[in-house]
C-alpha cells in the first residue's frame, strides 16, 4: 500500500495503442426486447471498450453501426470483431486527453481461436 499522498497512477498517455476484440454480442443482448437489440448492442460495444481501454470518451465508426445493424434490429451477428484504437485528444478543451476510436474488422466468418491482437501501427 502505497504511503498517504502517494498515489501513483498509470499515465495512459503513452499508451496509444490499438488492438483487435472479438466481443460475444449475442450473450450482451440476451433477454433483450427485439425492438431494443441493436441499440443496446451498440451501447455494450461502448461500454466493452471503455472497460478494455480505460478510457470514457468512445467513437463508434459508422461503418461499425452499419454492421451491428445490417441484419435489422433484432437480427444482430453474434459475434463481432472490432479494432479499438487510443489516440491522444488534440481539442483544447478537452475533458480528457485520450479517446477510443471504434471500427470493425470486416470480412472474418470464422471466430473460433481468435484471441485479442495488439496492432503495431509504425
Amino acid at each position: 500500500m502505497a504511503p498517504k499522498g502517494q498515489n501513483k497512477k498509470r499515465s495512459a498517455l503513452s499508451d496509444v495503442v490499438t488492438r483487435e476484440y472479438t466481443i460475444h454480442l449475442h450473450k450482451r443482448v440476451h433477454d433483450v426486447q427485439f425492438k431494443k437489440r441493436a441499440p443496446k448492442a451498440i451501447k455494450e460495444v461502448e461500454k466493452f471498450a471503455q472497460k478494455a481501454m480505460g478510457v470514457k470518451d468512445v467513437r463508434i465508426d459508422p461503418k461499425l453501426n452499419q454492421e451491428v445493424w445490417k441484419l435489422g434490429v433484432r437480427g444482430l451477428p453474434h459475434r463481432l470483431r472490432v479494432r479499438l484504437e487510443r489516440k491522444r485528444n488534440d481539442d483544447e478543451d478537452a475533458k480528457e486527453k485520450l479517446y477510443v476510436y471504434a471500427t470493425p474488422v470486416l470480412g472474418i466468418t470464422n471466430f473460433h481461436g481468435l484471441q485479442t491482437t495488439v496492432i503495431d501501427t509504425e
